[in-house]
């Protein structure tokens, strides 16, 4: 029975995946917290699938694929901003546009190409089949992003409760706001080789919604957002195994029953609340 339960951990694509997944967890985690208090969600969605062009871009002349990638969504994300400040469009519009708009500029540009990288790879990722190498690289964008967003989070999170109170007392508004795009792109290119475009906007918003429905203290939910982030990178790895599914749909799954256990569990806890009073 014992032995039943281990044979996860006697494979090297399964330790590699339960490593990468501890990785990704800790940035995506923080960040999705900002992203759900400042309404950021859809911004999640347009610059995971801006970076489909980028990628295929940065096959065709021979860079890095994370170059080509990080630089498309933070086209995207300076394309949204522009639009959004001159015209009477608004944000999530234009960010439906930019997004679909880009994506579709990406499909057209993979079919036009030979190669070996298979398209559900880079929509759905590729937890199983990760190297050392893509380990290490995940591992360092996270590092960087992780320690960035712990640095400035009282500063990240008055910029994304109130700009214009974060910008009278003195801080850089303009520079918070591309640094936290700068942030986003950058975590979305650390999971795009683990759990892909479609599926990285689960790990950039689940988290933060379960954890503001489980409190009202913002340090509390960067904790648990980290920790709920941890618990379903490992279960869903670990069940993947035995259902015969792919692992980042299987977190994803996850993710979403804890979110709907965490809303019912809010919504009678406010309830309760409410007679009482």
């Amino acid at each position: 029975m014992i032995e039943e339960l281990l044979l996860p951990f006697q494979f090297s694509f399964m330790i590699k995946a339960f490593i990468i997944t501890a990785i990704i967890a800790v940035p995506t985690a923080l960040l999705s917290c900002y992203l759900v208090l400042k309404g950021w969600s859809l911004m999640g969605d347009a610059i995971s699938h801006a970076v489909l062009p980028g990628i295929v871009l940065a096959y065709i002349i021979n860079i890095p694929l994370i170059i080509g990638a990080f630089g498309a969504g933070m086209i995207c994300a300076l394309a949204t901003g522009f639009l959004k400040e001159n015209s009477r469009i608004k944000q999530d519009t234009v960010m439906g546009v930019v997004f679909s708009g880009m994506f579709g500029l990406g499909i057209v540009m993979y079919t036009k190409i030979d190669t070996d990288v298979h398209l559900d790879h880079i929509l759905f990722g590729n937890m199983l089949g990760v190297s050392v190498a893509d380990i290490w690289t995940t591992g360092l964008i996270s590092l960087f992003v992780a320690v960035l967003i712990i640095l400035k989070r009282r500063d990240l999170l008055l910029h994304a409760f109130d700009p214009a109170q974060a910008k009278a007392a003195g801080l850089h508004v303009g520079l918070l706001h591309y640094g936290l795009l700068a942030t986003l792109s950058l975590t979305i290119v650390a999971t795009l080789k683990a759990v892909g475009i479609i599926l990285a906007i689960g790990l950039l918003i689940a988290p933060g919604a379960i954890a503001f429905l489980l409190t009202k203290r913002f340090e509390t939910m960067l904790v648990i957002a980290t920790v709920v982030t941890m618990i379903s990178g490992f279960l869903g790895v670990y069940l993947s195994f035995y259902l015969d599914s792919a692992p980042a749909p299987t977190i994803i799954l996850i993710l979403t029953s804890i979110f709907i256990v965490s809303f019912i569990w809010q919504a009678r806890r406010s309830k309760g609340h409410t007679q009482t009073l």
